[in-house]
């Protein structure tokens, strides 16, 4: 994955960086919110990009 388009997403419950995906920063500038399975929590929660 090139570092430069790599986001990080955090869980909005536990707070732990789970997973990472890549973004074109170029088209979308507000910070993306996805529902994605956290293996901590061991449920689906909000995941939030973080910086």
């Amino acid at each position: 994955m090139s570092q430069d388009n790599l986001v990080k997403f955090e869980c909005a419950e536990c707070k732990r960086v789970t997973c990472f995906s890549n973004k074109n920063k170029k088209t979308l500038k507000n910070r993306l919110e996805l529902k994605k399975h956290c293996k901590y929590c061991k449920k689906h929660t909000t995941h939030k990009e973080t910086k």
